[in-house]
C-alpha cells in the first residue's frame, strides 16, 4: 500500500479559522439500523469537520453508498473522543477516529471494533498534513529544541503528544521534558503567536493556515512516527457488528471504494472539501493532502501502540487484533 481564531490573534490567522461548528447531535438510536425510501437501510456516521473524511462525503456524492443499499447520514462532531462513546452505545452506526483513541478505548474494555481504514499520513515529512508550528523567528530552531518549552496539542496524551515525542526523540531531544498545553485546533496558531505556547502540533488546513502566516514547521510528527502512519479507522460497536453483519459489510464495502476513489481523485477531493468546511481559496491552493487507502496498515497501528505505550498511555496492553478486523 502507499503510506497516506482567538482574541488578539493576527487577522490572516483570525479570519481564517476554516472548520465548520460541529452540528447539533441527532441519534440514530441503539440497535438495528432503519429501512429509508427505497428499501434502503439508513445509517448514520459520526465524523470529523477535517479534510481527513473527505473520503465519506464522496462517497455518498458519487453514489457509492447508494449502491450498497444504503442511506447515509453524516453527523459532525468535535473528534474521536466524543464520536467513540455514541457508537458504543448505539447513538452513531459508524464512526471515525484517531488510532490512539482508538487503542486507549480497546484496553478500557470499550466494545468497538475497526471495520475499514480512514487516513493515512504522507511519507514526506515536509509534505504532510500534520506539523508542529513554532513562531517566525523563534530560537526553536529543530525538535529537540522544544525540551524545556510549552506546547500545544488539541488533546493530551493522545496521537499528537505520543508522535511529537517521537519527532523531538529522533532529534536527540528529551519529550519528557516538554509542557504539553491542551488547546483546540484553531486556537493553537493565536496563541503561538501570543507567546502563551512556544509551539503547537497541528493538522490541515491549520498547518497551511500558519505557514501562510509567516510560521515555520518543524515537521510532521506523523512521518516521524511512522512514514505513511495509520492515523484514524472507521470503526463500529461489536455489538452492531454482530447483530448486523451485512450492513457492516455493505459500508465497508462503499468505504473502501471511497477511500480508493479520493486516493486518485485529489481534485475533486478539494471540490468536496467546501461542502463541509470553511476553508478559503488561498488555503486550499496550498493545503497538504493526506494519503487514503482500503488497506488497513497493521503494522502502523501496531508501531503507534507501541510508542503509545512507551508513554504510559495504556493501563493495560492493547489487543491490535482484537480491534482490527
Amino acid at each position: 500500500m502507499n503510506r497516506s481564531p482567538a482574541r488578539t490573534a493576527p487577522r490572516g490567522l483570525a479570519t481564517a479559522l476554516v472548520l465548520a461548528l460541529p452540528l447539533a447531535l441527532s441519534a440514530c438510536g441503539g440497535g438495528s439500523a432503519d429501512e429509508g425510501a427505497g428499501g434502503a437501510t439508513e445509517i448514520t456516521v459520526g465524523v470529523i469537520p477535517i479534510v481527513d473524511v473527505a473520503p465519506i462525503y464522496l462517497g455518498v456524492e458519487k453514489g457509492f453508498f447508494t449502491e450498497q443499499g444504503l442511506d447515509v447520514s453524516l453527523e459532525l462532531d468535535q473528534g474521536g473522543a466524543a464520536i467513540v462513546p455514541a457508537v458504543a452505545s448505539g447513538q452513531y452506526h459508524f464512526g471515525f477516529s484517531n488510532t490512539t483513541s482508538l487503542l486507549l478505548a480497546q484496553t478500557e474494555d470499550v466494545p468497538i471494533e475497526v471495520v475499514t481504514a480512514g487516513v493515512n499520513a504522507t511519507d514526506d515529512p515536509e509534505a504532510d498534513m500534520a506539523g508542529v508550528l513554532v513562531k517566525a523567528g523563534s530560537d526553536i530552531a529543530s525538535p529537540k529544541d522544544l525540551e524545556g518549552r510549552k506546547v500545544a496539542v488539541n488533546t493530551l496524551k493522545n496521537i499528537n503528544t505520543t508522535t511529537t515525542n517521537e519527532l523531538v526523540r529522533q532529534d536527540g531531544g528529551d519529550p519528557t521534558k516538554i509542557e504539553y498545553v491542551e488547546l483546540a485546533f484553531p486556537e493553537i496558531g493565536p496563541a503561538i503567536e501570543k507567546g502563551d505556547v512556544d509551539a503547537g502540533q497541528v493538522v490541515e488546513p491549520f498547518l497551511t493556515i500558519g505557514t501562510q502566516g509567516g510560521m515555520t514547521d518543524l515537521g510532521s510528527n506523523f512521518v516521524a512516527a511512522d512514514p505513511g502512519l495509520a492515523v484514524a479507522e472507521y470503526f463500529t460497536s461489536t455489538n452492531y457488528a454482530e447483530s448486523d453483519a451485512d450492513t457492516v459489510e455493505a459500508f465497508t464495502a462503499a468505504m473502501n471504494e471511497s477511500l480508493d476513489y479520493a486516493q486518485q481523485h485529489p481534485d475533486e477531493v478539494k471540490k468536496i472539501l467546501p461542502t463541509y468546511t470553511d476553508i478559503d481559496d488561498k488555503v486550499l491552493a496550498e493545503l497538504n493532502m493526506p494519503q487514503w487507502t482500503s488497506e488497513i496498515d497493521t503494522e502502523s497501528i501496531q508501531k503507534l501502540a507501541d510508542l503509545s505505550k512507551a508513554d504510559s498511555l495504556f493501563a493495560k496492553d492493547p489487543d491490535v487484533d482484537a480491534l482490527l478486523p
